[in-house]
């Protein structure tokens, strides 16, 4: 073909528009990962490779928020319901009861 033009013969060799070289930071970067990404693959080694272990720990999940949300929600409306309600009240009415019934 006369004429044709290879493609890598019209890309420039350098990508960078920035006329500094490289920085020591960035080789420090690009070899040791962040903790986000030691994070990422130890989960993923640990409970996504294998279906069942993924599900299990789906479900162990969601039972175990589904238990610290209702312990949650209860502790906090027995506070804001402190004297109203009928375990807090009832004494005050089996004890009229026990005195009527003994006379």
């Amino acid at each position: 073909m006369a004429g044709a033009v290879s493609p890598s013969s019209s890309l420039p060799l350098s990508t960078s528009t920035s006329s500094h070289p490289r920085s020591s930071a960035d080789d420090t970067i690009a070899v040791f990962p962040t903790l986000l990404t030691r994070v990422i693959a130890t989960t993923y080694r640990t409970l996504i490779r294998r279906n069942a272990v993924y599900l299990t720990s789906i479900f162990v999940g969601a039972f175990a928020f589904e238990v610290a949300f209702d312990t949650t929600t209860n502790k906090l409306w027995d506070t804001w319901n402190r004297g109203r309600q009928w375990k807090d009240i009832k004494h005050q009415y089996l004890t009229k009861a026990d005195e009527e019934d003994d006379e």
